[in-house]
């Protein structure tokens, strides 16, 4: 497959900030590929870059063989966007707001009630037609987002952080409407927070953290970093973690890290046999246990072993837009 997006040590920096630290990726034609971080880490500026919201420091972007800086009016043909923020004009019918995009991106007339109805079809919306979209519970509106990016048909789809404040059954909704879209041929760059939505959806992912990219690959090699084992996790009463820990290294030699009232340590091959053991010596040193069990690596295992920390819940992230100026 072809790059359809490559992006070539890229900075962004605002004053002494630097939000993105020298980022180098290639996304090929037809994948699902993955932005995965923390509020903060970078993605969004990104994001922002490759719409031409935000001049680069330095660096290039390349978009389907165009140099973004040189054709950037023509590569913007090309994607679609669904942004963090469920935007719809509330005042509006699901009709009317899909109407409004529709001549926003110059769709030719003779076109425009064939996607708008192919649309609302997909979002399961064709009953809510005619309703103001101020009605609409978040699941809908969220819905009605995706179809709305995509009723210029582009290439590329840029969900910026698509499922946040949807509940579990509209996240998986939304999870299956994406991969049909990747199935037609749209190539996906997502950005998230959710290790289960990157491992769920992407065929390959990139971990950002403070600008950087600190892993690179498919779900399953980027969870192979954080071993060839299984994970133990051990939750405890009483601040008795760090006795864990003690306990773990002085008896079995493993390396464990505790946070709060979790202890975690990897159990390479040749030591999961000892899990068994383990929960014996844990019980005979009187530790209060309330849970104990292992797991195979997951996302989360690798971001905690990469950055010594789980994701972070905290607002961090410098929004496009304003900031930087547009190439015109």
């Amino acid at each position: 497959m072809n790059d359809i997006i490559k992006i070539e040590h890229l900075v962004k920096k605002f004053g002494d900030l630097t939000a993105v630290s020298d980022v180098s990726l290639s996304i090929k034609e037809g994948e699902i590929f993955g932005l995965l971080g923390p509020n903060g880490a970078g993605k969004t500026t990104t994001i922002n870059m490759l719409l031409t919201l935000l001049i680069p420091t330095s660096g290039k972007i390349t978009i389907a063989g165009m140099d973004l800086q040189k054709s950037h009016a023509k590569a913007k043909q090309l994607m679609g966007l669904m942004t963090q923020e469920t935007v719809v004009e509330a005042d509006l019918t699901a009709r009317q707001n899909l109407q409004l995009f529709a001549e926003l991106y110059h769709i030719p007339k003779q076109e425009v009630g064939k996607r708008i109805k192919e649309a609302l079809e997909e979002s399961d919306l064709m009953a809510f037609a005619d309703k103001k979209t101020g009605t609409f519970s978040g699941g809908m509106q969220r819905r009605l987002g995706l179809v709305r990016a995509m009723i210029q048909e582009p290439k590329i789809l840029l969900l910026d952080e698509p499922t946040t404040g949807l509940d579990v059954q509209n996240r998986t909704t939304m999870w299956d409407r994406i991969k049909e879209l990747n199935k037609d041929g749209t190539t996906i760059l997502l950005t998230t927070q959710y290790l289960e939505e990157a491992d769920t959806l992407c065929d390959r992912i990139a971990i950002i953290d403070h600008g950087k990219v600190i892993a690179l690959g498919t779900p399953s090699e980027i969870k192979r970093i954080a071993g060839s084992g299984k994970i133990l996790e051990v939750v405890v009463g009483n601040n008795d973690a760090q006795k864990v820990v003690s306990l773990l290294k002085s008896k079995f030699g493993i390396i464990a890290t505790a946070k709060g009232e979790k202890v975690t340590a990897i159990l390479e091959k040749g030591k999961e046999s000892e899990f068994t053991k383990i929960s014996a010596a844990i019980d005979r040193e009187k530790v209060d246990v309330l849970s104990i069990g292992e797991h195979l690596p997951t996302l989360d295992d690798v971001f905690i072993k990469l950055t010594g920390k789980g994701m972070r819940d905290e607002s961090g992230e410098m929004k496009g837009g304003r900031m930087g100026g547009r190439w015109r």
